[in-house]
């Protein structure tokens, strides 16, 4: 006669057991958030791990595209200005008044066709006219002076550079390259694109923080001074948005402990 299956055993789930598991899974999910998460997906870091595992950086390359993404949508919705600047309507005003009074000036002082074809040898007090003419030229010199551009200032000695980077960008491409200053410290900096344009957001991080320094969007070239808000790494990050390959050149000088580039 054959046995019968024996009846299978478990272990019955008690409440305390099954909220100490809750917990623990709650416990385990906080961290997952906190370590890995937040640090790759929003650059937020707050306890410093994520910068040790390349995280933190990650984050922050996602959020710049994320930004890049949404400017580039609105400025494709906005409609281009069809208004000249105020500066260039004042500009072509002066030009036409300029125009005007030289034209003026001429008109008076050319002689008639009719006293050109009668003027004879004898006829030597018909030369007053032209001296008539003289006010309007002396009157109208001033608007001509009007005209002259000041001198330009001196150019200003370039300063002299640490360091020097440059690389090509393929379309599409980003680059990060930035130096490890102490809080305070001010480095001076020149980069361009060498006839084409690229993104640009200038930051800096460590310990924990973050800070945005100035963005921007399609820019040709850019100079200037930076100073770092708090010990860590400050400097720049670009990326070509054209359809051709873009040359770009970095020079840096001033205070700052070293260049960290790829």
């Amino acid at each position: 006669m054959p046995r019968a299956a024996a009846p299978a055993t478990g272990i019955a789930g008690t409440p305390s057991s099954l909220l100490r598991s809750t917990l623990k899974a709650g416990g385990v999910a906080a961290a997952i958030l906190v370590l890995v998460y937040l640090p790759a997906e929003y650059g937020v870091d707050p306890t410093g791990l994520g910068s040790v595992l390349g995280l933190t950086e990650m984050g922050e390359i996602k959020q710049q595209l994320r930004a890049e993404a949404e400017a580039d949508a609105a400025l494709a919705a906005s409609p281009v200005p069809s208004v000249l600047p105020r500066e260039v309507l004042g500009r072509l005003d002066r030009i036409e008044a300029e125009v005007a009074a030289i034209a003026a000036a001429v008109g008076a002082q050319a002689p008639l066709p009719g006293d050109a074809a009668g003027t004879d040898a004898s006829t030597a007090p018909e030369a007053e006219p032209a001296e008539a003419a003289a006010p309007a030229e002396v009157a109208e010199a001033p608007v001509v002076s009007a005209t002259t551009e000041p001198a330009p200032a001196p150019e200003a000695a370039e300063p002299a550079w640490r360091d020097s980077y440059e690389v090509t960008l393929a379309p599409g491409e980003g680059i990060e390259v930035k130096l490890a200053m102490e809080e305070g410290q001010t480095a001076t900096f020149a980069w361009s694109a060498n006839g084409g344009v690229v993104n640009h957001d200038t930051h800096g991080d460590g310990g924990g923080q973050n800070v945005t320094y100035e963005e921007g969007r399609a820019v040709p070239a850019q100079e200037g001074t930076l100073t770092a808000a708090f010990t860590g790494n400050h400097g720049w990050f670009w990326r070509n948005r054209t359809e051709a390959p873009v040359t770009l050149t970095l020079q840096t000088g001033g205070e700052y402990l070293e260049m960290r580039r790829p």
